[in-house]
């Protein structure tokens, strides 16, 4: 038996780095809604591995995707700045 990609949108340096600050924007929220020492970390360490994404991603293309990716985390990171 084969198996089956169960993905609807195959996994790309972009949508990885969409996703991860996707994930970066949920997490901000989180933590500004309930600031916790622990929701704050859940937020610094998102927003880490988003960076790490959108890196990969504006190696492979400079493309307006990547660049309002690069935007978005810039933003969030503002945000959760103003938590400390």
């Amino acid at each position: 038996m084969t198996k089956v990609d169960s993905s609807l949108q195959s996994q790309n340096p972009i949508s990885s780095a969409q996703n991860s600050v996707d994930n970066v924007h949920q997490a901000v929220n989180h933590a500004l809604s309930h600031p916790t020492a622990q929701t704050t970390e859940e937020a610094q360490n998102a927003l880490s591995k988003a960076k790490n994404a959108v890196d990969q991603a504006f190696d492979q293309s400079d493309s307006p995707a990547v660049q309002q990716a690069i935007e978005s985390l810039e933003e969030d990171k503002a945000r959760l700045t103003s938590l400390e």
